[in-house]
Formats: C-alpha cells, sequence, structure tokens
C-alpha cells in the first residue's frame, strides 16, 4: 500500500516518530507540497494523509487509486468530502486530540492579557525595578478572573474542559452552542442566547466550528455588543473573527483586549489591520501543537489507518 503525507512537517517537526505508519504501508513523508505538485506525488497513492494541503475535485479526479484520505487535524474542509464520498474515498479526521492543549492555551492568552507577565518581566530586565523607589510596580492593570463571567462560544470538548479550568478559578460561566447537553452538574454555569452571551460576559472564548453560520460571527454588530472591559480568544478557526472589525473595535475602545491564535488567513498577509490592533495578542496557531498533544494526534492517525485497513473505518466525516 501506497502512503504519501502531504505536510507532515507541523505535526512531526522532528520530535516524533513516523514508524507506526511506515509497518502499514509504502510511506513517503513531504514536509510540504505546493498546490501544483500535489497530483504528481499522489500518483498511484491508495492512502493521503493531509494537514492543511487541499484536496480538491480537481485534484482528487487525477487521482483513481485513491481509497482512503486521513486529515491530520479534526477540521477537514480541505478536503473535498462530497466527491470523496460519491469515489467512495473514505475520509477520517482526527478528534479530541487537543483537548487539554487548546484550553491550557486559552489560559495561557487570558492570563497574559490580564496580568501581562511577559510586559512586566521585560520592564524589569530594561532596569524598570532597579530604578523603582518602591519595592514593587506595575504598568498595567491587573486583573482577578475569580468572580468574573466567562462566555465560551461552542460547548464541544474543548469548551467544555474550558469550563472546568473555568470553575478551578471561581468563574461564571455562561455558554451558548447549537445543541444543551445537560450540564446541571456544573454550579455557576448557564446556557444563554448569543446576544446575552455578548453582553454580559467579562471575557469570551470561541470554541464553535467553522461552518457557513458562523463565518464572520464575530464582527462589528457583535463586538458592539460587548461590555467595553471584555477580552475576546479565538484558538478555533480564524474566520469567525472579522479581523479588520477586531481591529477597528480594539483601536477605537469598543472591546479592552484580545487573544487570538488563529487568522482568517494563514499565513496572514503583513498588512492584516490586526497587526497594528491595540492590546491584542497574536500566537501562530500553536494552541495544539504540544507536544504531547501531536503524539497523541499521531496515534489516531495511525489507529484510524490501521481500522481502515481492516475494514472497519473510524472517525469517518464523509459517511
Amino acid at each position: 500500500m501506497k502512503i504519501v503525507v502531504l505536510d507532515g512537517y507541523t505535526l512531526n517537526p522532528g520530535d516524533l516518530s513516523w514508524d507506526a505508519l511506515n509497518v502499514l504501508g509504502e510511506v513517503t513523508v513531504h514536509d510540504r507540497t505546493p498546490y501544483d505538485q500535489i497530483a504528481a506525488r499522489c500518483a498511484g497513492a491508495q492512502v493521503v494523509l493531509t494537514n492543511k494541503t487541499p484536496l480538491d475535485e480537481a485534484t482528487l479526479a487525477q487521482l483513481p487509486d485513491l481509497k482512503y484520505v486521513g486529515v491530520l487535524a479534526t477540521g477537514y474542509n480541505i478536503v473535498d468530502t462530497a466527491y470523496c464520498k460519491q469515489h467512495g474515498i473514505v475520509v477520517s479526521n482526527v478528534p479530541g486530540y487537543g483537548t487539554n492543549a487548546v484550553a491550557q492555551f486559552v489560559f495561557a492568552l487570558l492570563l497574559e492579557l490580564c496580568l501581562h507577565v511577559q510586559k512586566h518581566s521585560d520592564a524589569v530586565l530594561e532596569g524598570k525595578w532597579v530604578k523603582s523607589v518602591d519595592f514593587c510596580f506595575w504598568d498595567f492593570p491587573l486583573i482577578e478572573l475569580a468572580g468574573k463571567t466567562l462566555g465560551i462560544i461552542g460547548f464541544g470538548t474543548i469548551g467544555q474542559k474550558v469550563a472546568d479550568i473555568a470553575a478551578a478559578f471561581d468563574m461564571q460561566v455562561i455558554a451558548h452552542s447549537r445543541t444543551q447537553t445537560d450540564q446541571s452538574h456544573r454550579k455557576n454555569f448557564k446556557w444563554v442566547e448569543m446576544d446575552e452571551l455578548l453582553s454580559q460576559s467579562d471575557m469570551i472564548s470561541i470554541h464553535c466550528p467553522l461552518t457557513p453560520e458562523t463565518q464572520g460571527l464575530i464582527n462589528t454588530e457583535n463586538l458592539r455588543k460587548m461590555k467595553p472591559s471584555a477580552f475576546l480568544i479565538n484558538t478555533s478557526r480564524g474566520p469567525i473573527v472579522n479581523d479588520a472589525d477586531l481591529a477597528h473595535a480594539l483601536n477605537n475602545g469598543v472591546i479592552a483586549g484580545a487573544g487570538i491564535d488563529v487568522l482568517s488567513k494563514e499565513p496572514p498577509p503583513a498588512d492584516n489591520p490586526i497587526f497594528k490592533a491595540k492590546n491584542c495578542i497574536i500566537t501562530p496557531h500553536i494552541a495544539w501543537a504540544a507536544k504531547e498533544a501531536r503524539a497523541r494526534l499521531m496515534g489516531i492517525v495511525t489507529d484510524n489507518l490501521k481500522a481502515f485497513i481492516a475494514g472497519q473505518p473510524t472517525n469517518v466525516v464523509n459517511k
């Protein structure tokens, strides 16, 4: 069986192993694959694994031997799943591997917005503490999470893990989701409609999937419904937030700050207005990338392929 990995570098830049896949077939791993080389590299392959390299209809039509596509991520919008279903190609994704890593990263961003740890460390190293007439100083307001209201948009496994951590900080949690599961075991929790979540939250964390309904959800209109003291965190999908609208809101005091791990286009263009926004922390889509999370991802990718070979495919997204 010929197995081609189109863009393996982000999953495994060298600190993991492909050995488990090598047992299953003849594996070729490419760090990255330009669009115009996809078909050539996949020629004759029964299995293609991809993270962000697109497999659209035009490309898939050139791969008559293809039987299985494994997405090295949870989101699978880079694959034309309808075409695959029509032509008997199974598509599997990897859910759940990054729950702990992403939830942890949410609070890394939120705590940085609340305490400005890096900026204060920089100030100390620049000599400001040495020159201080007082035993301590702070250049920014320091905010305690206890008692604050965290609004969570999307309440799947990651959203629920974020709620667990918020509870440990003694925060109030309100959530909005397409489906409202039983959360009666949670203290200080309430389901709300979107407008109430926007207006009542001190901090908002986004954990919904990217769909036609959620694309551009956080726009000028909805940002204006938020508290001027509120923080926005996005570790989900970039296009859920309108970058230009968020930049304008931050620069004009509509909201107080943002922590953004994803942008509408990645890598972003240099002229993205978010780069000039006030009090905005931007990280390069790394909430998922803790080594432990990537190792889980690698394991699930391998298990998915084993299940397909055994005739019992799992995590199929195009049934």
